[in-house]
């Protein structure tokens, strides 16, 4: 069987929930899958594929993502890797498509990544913090806008393509 770690970055547990959901996708394929916080992940070797995802905070990538990319690029080009990202918010978010950040497009280039998915994000009240955050959570923004159904069929895309890519 093909071991994948599924890795997400987040603050609010909202990445680590879709990071969640694809790796349940990824063992209804029968796949084995680790499912790991960035900041825990010493290394990448043992795995056939990795799907690593962050959530977006004002465009860009949570630290311990990026670090992840830049330690590890040399073994993560020698292995299949998607990228995900969630936070959009707000009416429409399912149907924004959001650009890396600079330097995660130069790290997923250097890899040869998939092309990145765009999931909707989850922004709650609550838990806001600093002031920006507070006055984003204030309004239409606010609320749960990740798309289930997208995300699992984006995470099955994966599984099929790990199955054909990585010798079972």
């Amino acid at each position: 069987m093909t071991a994948v770690l599924v890795v997400f970055a987040g603050k609010n547990g909202g990445t680590r929930e879709i990071a969640e959901v694809i790796a349940t996708e990824l063992r209804a394929q029968e796949l084995r899958v680790d499912v790991r916080d960035a900041a825990d992940v010493a290394g990448v070797e043992e795995y056939a594929a990795v799907v690593l995802g962050s959530a977006l905070y004002y465009s860009r990538w949570r630290p311990e993502a990026v670090r992840l990319l830049e330690r590890h690029v040399d073994d993560l080009r020698e292995r299949p890797v998607w990228l995900f990202h969630s936070g959009p918010c707000g009416p429409g978010a399912a149907l924004v498509q959001v650009s890396l950040p600079a330097k995660v497009a130069f790290l997923a280039a250097q890899i040869d990544a998939e092309r990145t998915a765009t999931f909707g994000g989850r922004l709650d009240p609550a838990r806001a913090r600093g002031l920006i955050a507070r006055f984003m959570a204030s309004g239409r923004r606010a609320g749960d806008f990740r798309d289930w159904d997208l995300i699992r069929a984006w995470a099955r895309d994966v599984g099929r393509r790990v199955r054909t890519r990585v010798l079972l």
